[in-house]
């Protein structure tokens, strides 16, 4: 008898690859951060109907605060009109927004449209749309400590449940573009048993064929946990 097929609930990407797409091409990094929000655009609207409750994005790290003050300011830009522009189809689309990391540190314009946003689609009741900024898992995770220590006893289900991603199924699968094999600072404690794929497939690049080959490799392995 066969082993039964897993279906990923949470996939959480690495969107990597925009400058070096950007470089191929002899185009100002910009350019590739624009085409990168074009991916974006394509994958959430896919995503639902691959039947997916939750999708988490790598979209600005804490670390990414060392790169130009140029460059900055023009994702700073693209996430505005991001939310701008597509607001209102994730809400016909009863998609929910959500913002893990320590958002409100960024412009005050932006979190003003990050908070508008989420106050919209806060009762949308299909897929969520999880989009990491000015984030880092070491952070969390400390912050998740401090939390549960607070409260009481520091056990791995009173940090879990202070996590920036406690309302969200536990992560099923997390994927990397561009070829580099390394976590980054990305939802460390929440990948613990999650499955990996790598792609050498430039962020702007990825489309909703790619997301589908990666949830088809996920529904052939079989998920231990540590067990036999």
């Amino acid at each position: 008898m066969g082993k039964a097929m897993s279906r990923a609930r949470h996939v959480a990407i690495i969107m990597d690859g925009n400058g070096r797409w950007a470089k191929k091409r002899h185009l100002p990094r910009v350019v590739g951060h624009q085409r990168g929000v074009e991916a974006v655009r394509k994958l959430v609207r896919a995503a639902g109907a691959m039947g997916l409750e939750a999708l988490t994005l790598y979209a600005f790290s804490t670390e990414n605060w060392r790169r130009p003050e140029d460059e900055i300011s023009a994702l700073m830009g693209l996430l505005k009109r991001f939310i701008l522009s597509d607001l209102e189809e994730f809400a016909a689309d009863n998609v929910r927004l959500k913002i893990i990391g320590d958002y409100k540190a960024l412009p005050a314009d932006v979190v003003e449209l990050i908070e508008g946003a989420i106050a919209r689609t806060a009762a949308n009741t299909g897929s969520t749309l999880a989009v990491a900024l000015n984030y880092g898992a070491q952070d969390e995770i400390a912050r998740a400590a401090r939390a549960a220590a607070a409260k009481g006893e520091i056990t791995p289900e009173t940090i879990a449940a202070e996590l920036d991603t406690a309302d969200l199924p536990p992560l099923d699968l997390l994927i990397r573009t561009s070829g580099e094999i390394r976590l980054s600072n990305f939802l460390l404690w929440q990948a613990a048993y999650a499955e990996m794929w790598f792609t050498d497939v430039l962020w702007p690049d990825f489309t909703p064929a790619h997301l589908e080959e990666a949830l088809a490799a996920f529904a052939d392995r079989e998920r231990r946990y540590g067990g036999r």
